[in-house]
């Protein structure tokens, strides 16, 4: 029976470890996750801007180009 009663008193030792062990895992893999998709919302908005500045540049590129009246 001792050492059933042993047992009990290491459980309730090492519970808020274990318990702070648990939560620190979940809070830094809300950190890593949203870093993650953090980077990934950036290079989506920087290749969207590049697109944009890619279209914008050959738009205007046509538009400074004399038109060729024969033809």
């Amino acid at each position: 029976m001792e050492i059933l009663t042993e047992g009990w008193m290491i459980l309730a030792a090492l519970l808020p470890s274990i318990g702070l062990l648990f939560l620190f895992w979940v809070i830094l893999k809300h950190i890593v996750e949203g870093d993650r998709r953090e980077r990934a919302a950036l290079r989506r908005w920087e290749a969207e801007r590049d697109a944009e500045m890619a279209d914008k540049s050959g738009e205007s590129g046509e538009r400074d180009k004399p038109m060729n009246s024969a033809g």
